[in-house]
């Protein structure tokens, strides 16, 4: 007898998962899946890493591809602000190398780190090497308040 039965939903589900294998929607849910993996592809960040030691706050930068003379550091307050600007050239030459078409786009990247105090900007020590800026900024050092005891 369950063999006989048919599944109340059976034919609807089928119908759906037909519809969803055919061309045009397949497609845009495979777009929706890659759009979820990567939502911002041409996203003008990068990541950035915040590191408290007892004497310093150490800020790591990846910025692979980036020429030490792109990057800027600004202090302001109790803020860290790591600029990153990129030009990009592109010339098309005929066959005689002469340019017949250039292209050129600019593209800044902006990164901003909070500390919790004012920061000395001169006791700031920043360094780049293999794609990685490194930025240490020492923290205050204060006068410890020890308490009265009241007797």
């Amino acid at each position: 007898m369950s063999g006989n039965k048919k599944e109340p939903f059976g034919d609807l589900m089928k119908s759906m998962n037909h519809f969803f294998q055919e061309k045009p929607v397949k497609n845009f849910l495979q777009t929706m899946d890659d759009f979820f993996k990567n939502p911002f592809p041409f996203s003008t960040s990068f990541h950035v890493e915040l590191n408290e030691t007892q004497d310093e706050y150490v800020i790591l930068a990846e910025l692979p591809g980036i020429n030490r003379e792109q990057i800027q550091i600004d202090v302001i307050n109790n803020y860290v602000k790591i600029i990153v600007n990129s030009l990009n050239v592109i010339n098309t030459e005929d066959e005689n190398r002469q340019v017949t078409k250039r292209q050129e786009s600019y593209q800044q990247s902006t990164r901003t780190v909070p500390l919790p105090f004012q920061i000395n900007e001169k006791k700031i020590k920043a360094s780049h090497e293999n794609g990685l800026l490194t930025i240490k900024v020492p923290k205050h050092k204060g006068k410890r308040i020890t308490l009265d005891s009241i007797e």
